[in-house]
Protein backbone atom coordinates (compact mmCIF):
# COMPACT_ATOMS: atom_id res chain seq x y z
CA UNK A 1 0.00 0.00 0.00
CA UNK A 2 3.00 1.98 0.40
CA UNK A 3 2.42 3.28 -3.49
CA UNK A 4 -1.24 4.21 -3.00
CA UNK A 5 -0.22 6.45 0.10
CA UNK A 6 2.36 8.02 -1.95
CA UNK A 7 -0.16 9.04 -4.17
CA UNK A 8 -2.48 10.52 -1.67
CA UNK A 9 0.31 12.26 -0.05
CA UNK A 10 1.58 14.21 -3.51
CA UNK A 11 -1.65 15.08 -3.84
CA UNK A 12 -2.29 16.82 -0.23
CA UNK A 13 0.79 18.33 -0.40
CA UNK A 14 0.20 20.18 -3.60
CA UNK A 15 -3.37 21.33 -2.02
CA UNK A 16 -1.73 22.50 0.55
CA UNK A 17 1.17 24.60 -1.37
CA UNK A 18 -2.04 26.33 -3.45
CA UNK A 19 -3.36 26.79 0.36
CA UNK A 20 -0.29 28.41 2.03
CA UNK A 21 0.15 30.67 -1.46
CA UNK A 22 -3.45 31.83 -0.93
CA UNK A 23 -2.94 32.45 3.01
CA UNK A 24 -0.07 34.24 2.34
CA UNK A 25 -1.56 36.49 -0.14
CA UNK A 26 0.82 35.51 -3.11
CA UNK A 27 -2.85 34.06 -4.85
CA UNK A 28 -4.71 37.18 -3.87
CA UNK A 29 -8.36 36.27 -5.90
CA UNK A 30 -10.47 33.95 -7.59
CA UNK A 31 -9.54 35.70 -10.73
CA UNK A 32 -5.83 34.72 -10.31
CA UNK A 33 -6.66 31.57 -8.52
CA UNK A 34 -8.96 30.42 -11.96
CA UNK A 35 -5.95 31.60 -13.96
CA UNK A 36 -4.39 28.11 -12.56
CA UNK A 37 -7.80 26.61 -14.14
CA UNK A 38 -7.32 27.92 -17.43
CA UNK A 39 -4.11 26.92 -18.25
CA UNK A 40 -4.36 23.35 -17.28
CA UNK A 41 -7.59 23.45 -19.20
CA UNK A 42 -6.25 24.79 -21.89
CA UNK A 43 -3.00 24.25 -22.76
CA UNK A 44 -1.43 21.35 -20.09
CA UNK A 45 -4.25 19.08 -19.22
CA UNK A 46 -4.63 18.58 -23.71
CA UNK A 47 -0.59 18.01 -23.74
CA UNK A 48 -1.16 15.46 -20.88
CA UNK A 49 -3.98 13.65 -22.36
CA UNK A 50 -1.93 13.56 -26.19
CA UNK A 51 1.06 11.99 -24.63
CA UNK A 52 -0.66 9.36 -21.70
CA UNK A 53 -3.32 7.79 -25.13
CA UNK A 54 -0.61 8.17 -27.84
CA UNK A 55 1.18 6.24 -26.06
CA UNK A 56 -1.74 3.72 -24.57
CA UNK A 57 -2.21 0.01 -25.98
CA UNK A 58 -5.70 0.58 -27.41
CA UNK A 59 -6.12 -3.42 -27.40
CA UNK A 60 -7.52 -2.70 -23.89
CA UNK A 61 -10.26 -0.49 -24.34
CA UNK A 62 -12.86 -3.38 -24.24
CA UNK A 63 -11.80 -5.29 -21.54
CA UNK A 64 -14.44 -7.01 -18.99
CA UNK A 65 -13.06 -4.38 -16.55
CA UNK A 66 -13.41 -1.79 -18.37
CA UNK A 67 -17.38 -2.52 -19.37
CA UNK A 68 -18.00 -3.11 -15.70
CA UNK A 69 -16.52 0.47 -14.58
CA UNK A 70 -18.27 2.59 -17.41
CA UNK A 71 -21.63 0.39 -16.43
CA UNK A 72 -20.78 1.33 -12.83
CA UNK A 73 -20.27 5.03 -13.92
CA UNK A 74 -22.85 5.05 -15.82
CA UNK A 75 -25.49 3.62 -13.01
CA UNK A 76 -24.40 6.09 -10.24
CA UNK A 77 -24.55 9.23 -12.98
CA UNK A 78 -28.00 8.09 -13.66
CA UNK A 79 -28.72 7.79 -9.92
CA UNK A 80 -27.58 11.41 -9.20
CA UNK A 81 -29.26 12.54 -12.07
CA UNK A 82 -32.55 11.14 -10.62
CA UNK A 83 -32.04 12.48 -7.38
CA UNK A 84 -31.48 15.89 -8.48
CA UNK A 85 -33.48 16.19 -11.53
CA UNK A 86 -35.04 19.93 -10.49
CA UNK A 87 -31.39 21.62 -10.23
CA UNK A 88 -30.07 23.54 -12.59
CA UNK A 89 -28.28 21.52 -15.69
CA UNK A 90 -24.76 22.49 -14.99
CA UNK A 91 -24.94 21.67 -11.33
CA UNK A 92 -26.46 18.47 -11.90
CA UNK A 93 -24.02 17.52 -14.48
CA UNK A 94 -21.02 18.56 -12.12
CA UNK A 95 -22.73 16.32 -9.00
CA UNK A 96 -23.44 13.33 -11.52
CA UNK A 97 -19.33 13.16 -12.89
CA UNK A 98 -18.58 14.13 -9.51
CA UNK A 99 -20.25 10.57 -8.48
CA UNK A 100 -18.49 8.32 -10.93
CA UNK A 101 -15.45 10.27 -12.67
CA UNK A 102 -12.33 8.59 -10.97
CA UNK A 103 -9.27 9.88 -10.40
CA UNK A 104 -7.17 7.61 -12.65
CA UNK A 105 -3.83 9.26 -13.04
CA UNK A 106 -1.95 9.99 -9.90
CA UNK A 107 -4.39 7.85 -7.46
CA UNK A 108 -5.27 5.38 -9.76
CA UNK A 109 -1.63 4.33 -11.79
CA UNK A 110 -0.44 3.85 -7.91
CA UNK A 111 -3.39 2.09 -7.02
CA UNK A 112 -3.45 -0.12 -10.67
CA UNK A 113 0.37 -1.37 -9.93
CA UNK A 114 0.50 -1.62 -6.05
CA UNK A 115 -2.97 -3.11 -5.33
CA UNK A 116 -3.71 -4.42 -8.21
CA UNK A 117 -0.37 -5.67 -9.21
CA UNK A 118 -0.39 -3.45 -13.01
CA UNK A 119 -1.40 -0.22 -14.47
CA UNK A 120 -2.98 -1.56 -17.84
CA UNK A 121 -6.47 -1.26 -15.91
CA UNK A 122 -6.21 2.41 -15.66
CA UNK A 123 -5.33 3.76 -19.24
CA UNK A 124 -8.18 2.65 -20.87
CA UNK A 125 -10.95 3.69 -18.41
CA UNK A 126 -8.78 7.26 -18.80
CA UNK A 127 -9.28 7.02 -22.59
CA UNK A 128 -13.13 6.31 -21.79
CA UNK A 129 -13.88 9.41 -19.48
CA UNK A 130 -12.26 11.78 -21.86
CA UNK A 131 -13.52 10.57 -25.53
CA UNK A 132 -16.85 9.63 -24.46
CA UNK A 133 -18.06 11.17 -20.81
CA UNK A 134 -15.87 14.55 -20.92
CA UNK A 135 -17.98 15.75 -24.41
CA UNK A 136 -21.35 15.49 -22.34
CA UNK A 137 -20.21 17.20 -18.56
CA UNK A 138 -18.88 19.83 -20.89
CA UNK A 139 -21.84 20.33 -23.55
CA UNK A 140 -23.98 20.30 -19.34
CA UNK A 141 -21.43 23.11 -17.99
CA UNK A 142 -21.13 25.32 -21.94
CA UNK A 143 -24.25 27.85 -22.57
CA UNK A 144 -26.45 28.58 -25.56
CA UNK A 145 -28.60 26.23 -27.99
CA UNK A 146 -27.86 22.51 -27.60
CA UNK A 147 -26.01 22.14 -31.11
CA UNK A 148 -23.64 24.90 -30.42
CA UNK A 149 -22.98 23.42 -26.74
CA UNK A 150 -21.94 19.99 -27.70
CA UNK A 151 -20.07 21.08 -31.08
CA UNK A 152 -18.10 23.52 -28.22
CA UNK A 153 -17.89 20.33 -26.06
CA UNK A 154 -16.11 18.40 -29.05
CA UNK A 155 -14.00 21.08 -29.88
CA UNK A 156 -12.77 21.51 -26.32
CA UNK A 157 -8.90 21.27 -26.19
CA UNK A 158 -9.35 18.25 -23.64
CA UNK A 159 -11.30 16.06 -26.02
CA UNK A 160 -9.40 16.92 -29.55
CA UNK A 161 -6.14 16.08 -27.63
CA UNK A 162 -7.53 12.85 -26.32
CA UNK A 163 -8.99 12.02 -30.09
CA UNK A 164 -5.70 13.08 -31.57
CA UNK A 165 -3.94 10.57 -28.94
CA UNK A 166 -5.81 7.70 -29.99
CA UNK A 167 -5.34 8.43 -33.35
CA UNK A 168 -1.62 7.99 -32.91
CA UNK A 169 -2.29 4.47 -30.68
CA UNK A 170 -4.02 3.19 -32.77
CA UNK A 171 -2.80 3.73 -36.13
CA UNK A 172 1.02 2.64 -34.16
CA UNK A 173 2.50 5.69 -34.91
CA UNK A 174 5.75 7.11 -32.87
CA UNK A 175 5.59 11.27 -32.28
CA UNK A 176 9.60 12.16 -32.92
CA UNK A 177 11.24 13.23 -29.72
CA UNK A 178 11.09 16.85 -30.27
CA UNK A 179 7.63 16.85 -30.52
CA UNK A 180 6.40 14.90 -28.75
CA UNK A 181 8.73 15.98 -25.24
CA UNK A 182 7.89 19.56 -25.24
CA UNK A 183 4.47 18.46 -25.22
CA UNK A 184 5.12 16.23 -22.36
CA UNK A 185 7.13 18.51 -20.38
CA UNK A 186 3.47 20.87 -20.49
CA UNK A 187 1.66 18.06 -19.82
CA UNK A 188 3.68 17.63 -16.54
CA UNK A 189 2.31 20.71 -15.60
CA UNK A 190 -1.43 19.76 -15.60
CA UNK A 191 -2.02 18.16 -12.11
CA UNK A 192 0.12 20.74 -9.65
CA UNK A 193 -2.11 23.56 -11.60
CA UNK A 194 -5.30 22.24 -10.58
CA UNK A 195 -4.51 21.17 -7.15
CA UNK A 196 -2.79 24.30 -6.30
CA UNK A 197 -6.07 26.20 -7.49
CA UNK A 198 -8.09 23.62 -5.31
CA UNK A 199 -5.50 24.47 -2.37
CA UNK A 200 -6.13 28.16 -2.95
CA UNK A 201 -10.26 27.62 -3.41
CA UNK A 202 -10.21 26.65 0.43
CA UNK A 203 -8.83 30.01 1.78
CA UNK A 204 -12.38 31.58 1.11
CA UNK A 205 -14.37 28.85 1.95
CA UNK A 206 -14.06 26.08 3.68
CA UNK A 207 -15.65 22.50 2.31
CA UNK A 208 -19.15 21.86 3.25
CA UNK A 209 -19.46 25.67 4.37
CA UNK A 210 -22.08 26.04 1.57
CA UNK A 211 -25.34 24.76 3.40
CA UNK A 212 -27.05 24.43 0.54
CA UNK A 213 -24.75 22.36 -1.69
CA UNK A 214 -24.59 19.43 1.22
CA UNK A 215 -27.20 17.23 -0.12
CA UNK A 216 -25.43 17.16 -3.23
CA UNK A 217 -22.35 16.82 -1.74
CA UNK A 218 -22.79 13.96 0.10
CA UNK A 219 -24.96 12.07 -2.42
CA UNK A 220 -21.78 12.11 -4.52
CA UNK A 221 -19.54 11.76 -2.10
CA UNK A 222 -21.69 8.39 -0.86
CA UNK A 223 -22.40 7.16 -4.78
CA UNK A 224 -18.75 7.49 -5.51
CA UNK A 225 -17.33 5.71 -3.08
CA UNK A 226 -19.96 3.29 -1.94
CA UNK A 227 -22.34 2.93 -4.90
CA UNK A 228 -20.06 3.15 -7.70
CA UNK A 229 -18.12 0.02 -6.01
CA UNK A 230 -21.44 -1.91 -5.18
CA UNK A 231 -22.63 -1.17 -8.64
CA UNK A 232 -19.40 -3.08 -10.05
CA UNK A 233 -19.26 -5.62 -8.17
CA UNK A 234 -23.09 -6.75 -9.16
CA UNK A 235 -22.30 -6.15 -12.54
CA UNK A 236 -18.70 -7.98 -12.68
CA UNK A 237 -20.38 -11.12 -11.04
CA UNK A 238 -23.05 -11.06 -13.35
CA UNK A 239 -20.34 -11.00 -15.99
CA UNK A 240 -19.07 -14.13 -14.49
CA UNK A 241 -15.82 -12.70 -14.15
CA UNK A 242 -13.28 -14.58 -12.11
CA UNK A 243 -12.59 -13.07 -8.19
CA UNK A 244 -9.36 -11.08 -9.68
CA UNK A 245 -10.82 -9.44 -12.05
CA UNK A 246 -13.94 -8.76 -9.55
CA UNK A 247 -11.33 -6.99 -7.06
CA UNK A 248 -9.80 -5.29 -9.70
CA UNK A 249 -13.35 -3.63 -10.73
CA UNK A 250 -14.23 -3.19 -7.58
CA UNK A 251 -10.93 -1.35 -6.58
CA UNK A 252 -10.78 1.07 -9.14
CA UNK A 253 -14.39 1.87 -8.67
CA UNK A 254 -13.47 3.19 -5.29
CA UNK A 255 -11.11 5.83 -6.42
CA UNK A 256 -11.97 9.33 -5.84
CA UNK A 257 -13.36 11.64 -7.81
CA UNK A 258 -10.82 13.20 -10.50
CA UNK A 259 -9.75 16.57 -10.02
CA UNK A 260 -10.95 17.07 -13.34
CA UNK A 261 -14.06 17.57 -12.43
CA UNK A 262 -13.85 20.45 -10.18
CA UNK A 263 -11.35 22.07 -13.24
CA UNK A 264 -14.00 22.13 -15.58
CA UNK A 265 -16.52 23.31 -13.26
CA UNK A 266 -13.70 26.03 -12.29
CA UNK A 267 -13.30 27.12 -15.89
CA UNK A 268 -16.45 27.24 -16.39
CA UNK A 269 -17.90 28.74 -13.13
CA UNK A 270 -20.50 26.10 -12.41
CA UNK A 271 -21.27 23.75 -9.56
CA UNK A 272 -17.33 24.56 -8.15
CA UNK A 273 -18.50 23.72 -4.53
CA UNK A 274 -20.06 20.51 -5.39
CA UNK A 275 -17.38 19.43 -7.47
CA UNK A 276 -14.36 20.78 -4.77
CA UNK A 277 -16.28 19.87 -1.63
CA UNK A 278 -16.47 15.95 -3.42
CA UNK A 279 -13.40 15.75 -4.62
CA UNK A 280 -11.95 17.25 -1.09
CA UNK A 281 -13.53 14.35 0.88
CA UNK A 282 -13.66 11.42 -1.57
CA UNK A 283 -9.74 11.92 -1.49
CA UNK A 284 -9.44 11.40 2.10
CA UNK A 285 -12.22 8.73 2.41
CA UNK A 286 -11.37 6.73 -0.41
CA UNK A 287 -8.09 5.43 1.13
CA UNK A 288 -9.99 3.57 4.29
CA UNK A 289 -13.04 2.62 1.82
CA UNK A 290 -10.26 0.41 -0.38
CA UNK A 291 -8.43 -0.53 2.59
CA UNK A 292 -11.75 -2.75 3.76
CA UNK A 293 -12.91 -3.87 0.02
CA UNK A 294 -8.80 -4.84 0.35
CA UNK A 295 -10.08 -7.11 3.30
CA UNK A 296 -12.85 -8.38 2.43
CA UNK A 297 -11.33 -10.20 -0.72
CA UNK A 298 -8.60 -11.38 1.82
CA UNK A 299 -5.82 -9.25 0.05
Amino acid sequence: MLGVLTGFAIILAVIFTGWILAVKGIIRSDRERLMFNKVAFYAATPALLFSSVATADPGTILSPVTITLVIATVAVAAVYCGIFRRDEVPVMATGAAASGFFNSVNIGFPVSIYVVGEATWVVPMMLIQMIVFTPFILGALGSGSWGAVFKNALLSPVVVASFLGLTVALMGWTVPAPIMEPISLLGGASIPMILMSFGASLKTSAVLSDRSARPQVFAATALKLVGMPLAAFACATLMGLDEDLVYTAVILAALPTAQNVYNYAATFDKGQTVARDTVFITTFASLPVMLIIALAFGR
